[in-house]
């Protein structure tokens, strides 16, 4: 997609019928041409049936039927593309994220199927992690939600109480780079230590704060700050580039959707973590870039 849209309504004015996403999806999916291609055998041989809506393989061996929204978030929907092509715009063209009950007023659904569009639309931001991270490297912990006592002294709240069902999340960021994001069962060295050497390249420069469970990871130059003392830059030994993503996703998970459950918890952080990783791309390259996704992968009970 090369056309930019700055509104919602330029959005839904271009993409006005069911046949124009249906095309808009055969070209992102197919090339230019949007040559079907059979997504069980990879045979580009098929015909149309069922008024050109799907299509069935020529191979012998295959013959499947598949239409363009196999594989993807969309599969089997009984909802209009035209509605998911408006709940992925406005997911992707929010800075901070958009809520069910926001999508819910502006798209005319109910909640329940505004939550279920987007639970799938952040199924698709489960990217494959980026390639390993490597040269400066940050990494630090966060808590959403959870009793602030349970919390490093330097990330309490001030006068601050709160209910006792945190979630740890652990992230890694490589400077003017990517980030990955993981919630984890707890902060012990036996949880961080092989999230680290799994998404961190050997002999990289790993900053963190003076927390126990970084101790003893070695082949990292590793540099630490004592925030605990105040100290939070020692010439190039810092973590405000994880601290600063940090506060973008709380700026978010509380200003937007207000409280997350643990349970569906690494769905959000694999938004915010897809939102900072494709920052500098423009918003119709992120919608063209989203993965085939099955759409059994997910579990889309609602939230209690």
């Amino acid at each position: 997609m090369t056309k930019r849209f700055e509104t919602l309504l330029q959005f839904t004015d271009h993409f006005s019928t069911e046949q124009v996403c249906r095309d808009h999806l055969a070209v992102m999916r197919w090339g230019p041409d949007a040559v079907p291609c059979c997504p069980f055998c990879g045979v580009v041989e098929s015909h149309r049936i069922e008024g050109g809506k799907r299509f069935k393989c020529k191979d012998k061996a295959c013959r499947k039927k598949f239409s363009v929204t196999v594989g993807t978030v969309m599969e089997n929907t009984k909802l209009p593309l035209r509605l998911w092509f408006a709940a992925i715009w406005m997911a992707t063209n929010s800075s901070k994220g958009v809520s069910s009950l926001q999508l819910h007023r502006n798209l005319g659904v109910t909640q329940k199927t505004a939550w279920f569009l987007l639970s799938r639309i952040r199924e698709a931001f489960m990217v494959v992690a980026p390639a390993m991270l490597r040269g400066t490297v940050e990494a630090d912990e966060t808590v959403v939600g959870g009793s602030e006592a349970n919390k490093h002294k330097d990330k309490r709240t001030p006068g601050a109480t709160g209910r006792a069902d945190k979630a740890v999340v652990l992230g890694i960021l490589e400077r003017d780079g990517k980030v990955v994001v993981k919630p984890i069962a707890d902060s012990k060295s036996a949880t961080i230590h092989p999230i680290i050497r799994n998404h961190v390249v050997i002999e990289s420069t790993l900053n963190t704060d003076e927390w126990s469970a970084y101790k003893g990871l070695r082949g990292y130059t590793h540099r630490t700050v004592n925030h605990s003392a105040g100290e939070y830059v020692d010439g190039d030994a810092h973590t405000n580039g994880i601290e600063n993503f940090w506060s973008i996703m709380h700026r978010g998970i509380n200003g937007i959707y207000h409280q997350v459950s643990p349970k569906h918890l690494h769905r959000y952080c694999d938004e915010y973590a897809f939102r900072f990783n494709n920052r500098l791309l423009c918003q119709q390259e992120v919608q063209c870039r989203h993965p085939s996704v099955r759409w059994e992968a997910l579990d889309v009970s609602p939230p209690h």
